[in-house]
């Protein structure tokens, strides 16, 4: 599982971090971006949440 972040819709509102700190983190732009590569197992949960609670749906999670 891969987890993606359209830096053009993000608005920096952190959500995704404090929800899944393991795989997004701000940028030196105040933008989220996905810092691991894959998913870990154990994080998949937190990532669709991420996802599910973005305001903005800048937040892609995939196979």
């Amino acid at each position: 599982m891969r987890a993606y972040v359209n830096k053009d819709t993000c608005i920096a509102c952190e959500t995704c971090v404090g929800i899944c700190p393991e795989v997004f983190s701000m940028d030196s732009d105040g933008k989220a971006v996905a810092i691991s590569a894959d998913v870990p197992l154990d994080e998949k949960n937190s990532a669709i949440r991420s996802r599910d609670e973005c305001p903005v749906s800048a937040i892609d999670v995939k196979e």
